[in-house]
């Protein structure tokens, strides 16, 4: 969701109430031309979108959602972005027929997801930097011991999302507690977990909290790149230490970009230095991530007082 653009009725009844503040919407409408309920419309469209609590309050109720996914406030906290995924594949998202209905919402943007240059199983190079290669070699190969290339996916069954669904609550859960769960031996779990994670039906995915790595500053980037260029900025993005997750998508702004920064000047020299030197970069709009009121699967939890 992004903030909506002021066209020329909006100044007009902006300028209207700065001469008279009570002055009322027939008279307003009378003087622009157009309806009285246009007028009323606009007006709490604008006003509605001043007040940080009401965004604060979606964001919440988007985060309890099971189908949403990185519910972020950004900007001046009026708006809110979250990636959407239906729980039943379905294009037909029941959160997209639901979002209209509430008042507090006063303009909504969706944009699908194309491609992926970075995100996913390519984690932010950040949090990848402690092990040295021997170490981290060693550790792959012991998760892909016995792999003899990827086998066929097998549909999911009511069983296999009780699976998963544990899993994302706690992605170390033991197969004894996963066991409990399906109602499946033991032996069966691990089995149908290790078929998943050969078949990329599953990943495991680590939220780390960028604060702890001295991260200070993030903001998403919407990009329009020229279309025959798009393939090599989005491969160049996916390069930079900076960038945990860069992706085409539809809509003008057809590249969106994460970016992790240690403050406000290291943003700066990314965005002079480093996104100006991409060739076919038309235009570009930064949005500052205030908060993150969910990230992949869980909810932040404010940290305890200490004693």
């Amino acid at each position: 969701m992004k903030a909506f653009n002021l066209d020329l009725l909006d100044k007009q009844i902006i300028h209207a109430v700065i001469i008279d503040g009570r002055a009322p919407f027939s008279r307003i409408a009378a003087v622009t031309g157009v309806s009285e309920q246009t007028v009323a419309r606009r007006y709490r469209r604008m006003h509605g979108a001043g007040v940080p609590d009401a965004a604060a309050a979606v964001a919440a109720a988007l985060a309890r959602r099971p189908d949403t996914f990185w519910v972020q406030l950004m900007s001046g906290g009026t708006e809110i972005g979250c990636v959407v995924r239906p729980t039943d594949g379905s294009p037909d998202d029941l959160l997209l027929r639901q979002l209209p209905a509430s008042r507090r919402i006063v303009a909504i943007g969706a944009h699908l997801l194309l491609h992926m240059f970075r995100g996913g199983m390519d984690h932010w190079p950040g949090a990848t930097a402690a092990l040295t290669d021997g170490q981290a070699a060693a550790l792959s190969a012991g998760a892909t011991a016995g792999d003899g290339g990827r086998p066929e996916p097998h549909p999911l069954g009511p069983d296999d999302q009780r699976l998963l669904a544990a899993i994302g609550r706690d992605g170390r859960a033991s197969y004894a507690e996963l066991a409990q769960v399906t109602h499946w031996h033991e032996s069966t779990v691990r089995r149908r977990v290790e078929d998943l994670r050969a078949a990329g039906q599953l990943y495991l995915d680590v939220d780390v909290d960028e604060a702890a790595f001295g991260i200070t500053t993030r903001a998403h980037l919407w990009m329009s790149v020229a279309p025959a260029r798009l393939a090599a900025v989005g491969e160049a993005m996916a390069q930079h230490p900076e960038i945990p997750f860069v992706a085409a998508t539809t809509g003008t702004s057809n590249l969106m970009a994460s970016v992790l920064c240690r403050d406000d000047e290291a943003l700066y020299r990314y965005l002079t230095e480093r996104i100006a030197r991409l060739d076919g970069v038309t235009a570009l709009e930064v949005a500052p991530i205030m908060r993150t009121a969910k990230r992949t699967a869980t909810i932040p939890q404010p940290l305890p007082a200490s004693a």
